[in-house]
């Protein structure tokens, strides 16, 4: 493809980032992302069969999105139209639409690639809909979020979805010598700077280019990865905490607790804090967890949590950050049960279900007569007044069997509580209650 400057009629010495020097010119010179263009991907087979449908691309920045979207129309004869969401709106789309019609008439198909599609109202996602139904348009959208969650359903369905990966170590080194090539030049950068380049980069093959320039053009000798970081500012990690990043560090730190992993669950809470999360929203996952995948396994682990948060308010950062470690690093060693969640989900749906069914009489205070009368109370056993402390009484409803909800799992503290449990469920089947399913 023809550089885009040129069709222009714009001087070859303009100033160009380095990046839109080395924009590929073919799919074959696209790094990264094989598994939608190698032999037999959906993009290559999409191509083999000259059938481009519409598409989404979901991926983090810099790994291709746009470039591909251009070199695929050019691939299949179609008319390259980029819009941006961002400041676009239904009137210019419109304009997009009428012209994208014109070609058709001409026997011109255009793809229409939209940048950050995500940030499109609902109203204007529709407006998409007729368009990309009738063939006026072979709409290509670009987004960095779950498109599942950020897209309408109904123009969602019209669409194929493909992920687009992080460049890898391999994929950012072959970016890095096209650069040096174009340059004629090695990057002065020793191997380990080098590699501390890649990693500033964190996948985002535009970052690492645009770091590489920098070097080209501003380091007076080989960087060290201390001279490196002084030339370039250190790049924030991707994280967004609105956004589907968040959701996906706390899943992993909490999985990594769950799976009692406490190295995983602190580079977890690295990464979080790190990207400039809210220690406070992490304290409040922690306690969440303490109940939800501890419980009476080791009951101190709630009071570890809430220790924590309070630790934090009272330090602030960075200091309380330590405690939020602590409480970590206790979680991710104590021992598991989600018996307590469990138990919660199978009573509510139970109650759920049994609707406003009242309690046994016996079990009913009875301060007036009348309710007396009525048998409020009546045979009502007080449990300390028994030899063993437990009288084995029904406290279901009259009109409802006996329901076991929580099954401890027998690790930590649960393991006594489930000795107990069996204790008084033979206490109760001696008094002819029963002891449960």
């Amino acid at each position: 493809m023809s550089d885009l400057f040129e069709q222009a009629g714009m001087a070859e010495a303009a100033p160009r980032p380095l990046a839109d020097r080395l924009r590929p010119t073919a799919l074959d010179q696209v790094v990264g992302q094989d598994h939608l263009l190698g032999a037999g991907a959906p993009l290559a087979r999409m191509i083999e069969t000259g059938h481009l449908g519409s598409l989404v691309f979901w991926g983090p920045p810099g790994t291709g999105k746009t470039t591909i979207a251009r070199l695929l129309a050019e691939r299949t004869g179609l008319a390259f139209t980029q819009v941006s969401a961002i400041g676009t709106g239904v009137a210019e789309l419109r304009k997009v639409f009428d012209q994208a019609a014109q070609r058709r008439r001409t026997g011109q198909g255009t793809l229409l690639f939209v940048d950050e599609i995500h940030r499109f109202n609902r109203a204007q996602q529709d407006s998409f809909l007729p368009h990309v139904e009738d063939g006026t348009v072979t709409l290509v959208g670009a987004t960095t979020e779950n498109p599942s969650f950020e897209l309408n359903a109904a123009l969602l369905s019209r669409m194929q979805v493909l992920v687009l990966k992080r460049l890898d170590d391999a994929a950012l080194d072959a970016l890095l010598a096209r650069a040096e090539a174009h340059m004629g030049r090695a990057l002065p950068l020793t191997d380990e700077a080098r590699a501390q380049l890649k990693a500033m980069a964190d996948g985002d093959g535009r970052y690492a280019l645009t770091t590489a320039a920098a070097v080209f053009d501003l380091a007076p000798g080989p960087l060290d990865p201390a001279g490196l970081a002084e030339l370039i500012q250190h790049r924030a990690p991707h994280y967004d905490k609105d956004r589907e990043e968040h959701y996906n560090l706390i899943s992993a730190l909490h999985k990594a607790l769950r799976g009692s992993d406490p190295d995983a669950a602190l580079y977890w809470l690295a990464r979080m804090l790190s990207a400039g999360e809210d220690p406070l929203y992490v304290a409040r996952r922690l306690i969440r967890f303490a109940s939800e995948d501890i419980g009476l396994a080791d009951p101190a682990a709630l009071t570890q949590a809430l220790a924590a948060r309070q630790a934090y308010e009272v330090l602030g950062s960075p200091e309380g950050e330590l405690a939020i470690v602590q409480a970590t690093l206790y979680l991710a060693t104590a021992p598991k049960s989600n018996a307590a969640y469990a138990a919660q989900k199978a009573a509510w749906a139970k109650a759920r279900a049994t609707g406003s069914l009242m309690p046994p009489k016996h079990i009913l205070n009875a301060p007036t007569g009348l309710m007396k009368d009525l048998g409020y109370g009546k045979g009502y056993a007080y449990d300390h007044d028994t030899e063993q402390g437990f009288s084995g009484q029904d406290y279901f409803p009259d009109e409802m069997a006996r329901e076991r909800f929580y099954r401890p799992r027998g690790q930590g503290y649960e393991a006594r509580v489930a000795e107990r449990l069996a204790a008084w469920d033979r206490l109760r089947a001696k008094a002819g209650q029963g002891g449960g399913d």
